[in-house]
C-alpha cells in the first residue's frame, strides 16, 4: 500500500505541477492567481513528487511513512485553513489524505502480524 501511495502522489502531481508551471487555465479555479503563495506551494508539491520517486526507487519504509504523514497533516489543516470543502484542489487532497491514512494503517496491520509470527 505504501508503494500505492507514493504512486498515487508521482501520478497527480505530475498535471498538477506541470499546470501551474504553465499557469493553465484551470489552477485559477483551485489555487488561484499566480502569486508568490502559489509558487512556495508549487515547490513543496515538486519536494513530494521527487521525494515520492527516490522512494519508489530506494524504498526505505520509516522515510514513506514520515512522507505520507506531512502530507496528511498538511492536507487535513488546509482543509481548516481554506475553509472550502468544494474546492477542488480541498477535495482531491482529503481523498489523498485517506488514503494516505489507509496505507500507513494497512502496513502498521502487516508489520504487526508478521511481527507475531
Amino acid at each position: 500500500m505504501l508503494k500505492a501511495a507514493l504512486v498515487i502522489n508521482i501520478l497527480v502531481l505530475i498535471p498538477v505541477c506541470i499546470g501551474l508551471l504553465k499557469g493553465s487555465r484551470w489552477t485559477l479555479d483551485g489555487y488561484g492567481p499566480d502569486s508568490p503563495a502559489r509558487r512556495i506551494l508549487l515547490a513543496i508539491y515538486l519536494s513530494i513528487l521527487i521525494f515520492s520517486a527516490v522512494c519508489l526507487r530506494w524504498p526505505h519504509h520509516d522515510s514513506i511513512t514520515v512522507l505520507l504523514l506531512i502530507q496528511i497533516v498538511y492536507k487535513l489543516l488546509s482543509a481548516i485553513t481554506v475553509r472550502n470543502l468544494r474546492n477542488p484542489v480541498m477535495i482531491s487532497n482529503l481523498l489523498i489524505a485517506l488514503f494516505h491514512s489507509l496505507a500507513i494503517y494497512m502496513e502498521g496491520l502487516s508489520r504487526t502480524v508478521n511481527w507475531i509470527d
